[in-house]
């Protein structure tokens, strides 16, 4: 290829790609366009008939007009590419729609497909997963989870966070809670033969991000992790999404501002890219009577409160709410106190007693407690949970060691402390609570593409 024409190529100005619905709701009337996209609905009037096309990218679609031959063949769930002009709709607020000239069916779509024109519980959607995301709620749920995705993302590479991608297979547990899956070879009788020691699916990326943030001082990494919880409640999956972050250099206020910082830029991102969706989302399902909105916007610009566990426990012995769970020092706070501490909005819970927390969590002065929180939110619980890490060499071997530890399979996290060691932090932030928060919406199942948990791997 010669010089010229591989310019011309790397430079041209014929799209990469045809235009989509949520580009062609901005075109203006006159426009000669083609789309192509799922029928959603069809509506046959004796002269006109109305179609509303989507392809996924937007919520409210495109509304197309047709002739009756022309809509003929079209139901719902057929793909088609219409040609046509784009046209001022007559009706306020809704846009422009296209004037259609020309119909090609891509893909007929027989009358048994199950997303008619109605509303659907979220029950039966999750039974229909294959075809969920054609919805109007599983549509948005997959936009708002790319831009909180995407503003996470953002974040971290605007302070300078490098992103490192942590191994899926792992010998260590970094919980320490045995809740995980082993991973054996398919064909091999005996289970530990191929890595020749027992390996399993990692439920936390945190202490391969502590390795690099000990070279690169920031890190992040966003990945699945797993857990092996024989559990079925509206939190709980056997796979899911955790952003883990881990820096050098810093203190616990420190590490609490730089997590405060990352969730408000982040619901700003989404506020500012899914603003439909997230009407729809307050419209749909909110049960309260103050907009969702209104709150997200309000925890997006206001500092969250931050008191210790020791405060907590005072705050929760001098409600008159009746609690079923003790509300004394050294025990653990449970959903119900979660629920009433972050009633007024997001709360850091900083300093919990040292027997509740892990091995690596930094021991604070008063020998009782460690350096770390919780971030909790209204309706969800916790989303957050952070520390600093013990830096010192001797504190953290005797952890490990008071905790039962191998202390050899370790010996490379504790080298981190023997070469340079350096005062660090970091938290993870569990993904799907994230977009519950966003949306509303109250089961992990439905903000996850394909959900995995106990008893059921479909798909």
């Amino acid at each position: 290829m010669s010089l010229s024409a591989l310019s011309r190529r790397l430079y041209s100005t014929k799209p990469l790609l045809p235009s989509t619905v949520r580009s062609l709701t901005k075109a203006l009337p006159g426009a000669q366009v083609t789309v192509q996209a799922w029928v959603r609905s069809v509506r046959k009037q004796k002269q006109i008939c109305f179609a509303n096309v989507n392809d996924g990218t937007s919520l409210k679609g495109l509304q197309a007009i047709l002739t009756g031959e022309q809509a003929e063949t079209l139901t719902t769930g057929t793909c088609v590419q219409l040609q046509g002009t784009m046209v001022e709709s007559p009706g306020q607020k809704q846009g422009n729609e296209l004037q259609v000239n020309h119909v090609q069916v891509i893909g007929e779509c027989d009358g048994t497909f199950p997303l008619q024109k109605k509303r659907h519980t979220l029950e039966f959607l999750r039974t229909i997963n294959h075809l969920r995301a054609r919805g109007n709620t599983g549509g948005a749920v997959l936009r708002v989870r790319n831009a909180a995705g995407e503003g996470l993302q953002r974040f971290f590479a605007e302070h300078e966070f490098t992103q490192v991608h942590t191994p899926i297979m792992t010998s260590n547990d970094c919980e320490g809670g045995g809740e995980v899956f082993k991973v054996t070879p398919a064909s091999s009788e005996k289970t530990d033969d191929f890595f020749n020691k027992p390996v399993f699916l990692t439920v936390s990326g945190q202490l391969h991000a502590e390795m690099l943030a000990s070279a690169l001082s920031r890190v992040y990494t966003f990945g699945p992790v797993f857990r092996a919880e024989e559990s079925v409640t509206s939190r709980h999956l056997a796979e899911f999404w955790m952003l883990e972050a881990e820096m050098c250099f810093i203190n616990q206020s420190q590490l609490l501002d730089v997590t405060e910082a990352s969730i408000q830029s982040t619901i700003r991102h989404v506020l500012d890219t899914c603003d439909d969706e997230m009407r729809f989302f307050d419209t749909m399902f909110n049960k309260t009577t103050e907009s969702k909105l209104k709150r997200l916007e309000q925890s997006a610009e206001q500092r969250f409160r931050r008191i210790t566990y020791t405060e907590a426990i005072e705050e929760l012995q001098r409600s008159k709410q009746k609690f079923k769970f003790p509300t004394t020092w050294g025990s653990s706070l449970q959903s119900e106190h979660e629920r009433y501490l972050a009633r007024d909005g997001p709360v850091f819970v900083t300093d919990y007693p040292a027997d509740q927390k892990p091995f690596y969590m930094r021991a604070n002065d008063d020998g009782r407690t460690v350096g770390c929180f919780d971030l909790l939110l209204p309706d969800i619980g916790e989303l957050v949970g952070g520390s600093m890490r013990e830096e010192r060499y001797d504190v953290l071997e005797h952890n490990m060691t008071a905790a039962g530890m191998n202390v050899q399979d370790y010996q490379w996290y504790l080298d981190l402390r023997k070469y340079g060691s350096a005062p660090h932090g970091g938290y993870g932030i569990g993904f799907e609570r994230l977009l519950l928060w966003l949306t509303g919406l109250e089961n992990v199942r439905e903000v996850v593409p394909v959900p995995r948990w106990v008893g059921h791997c479909k798909y």
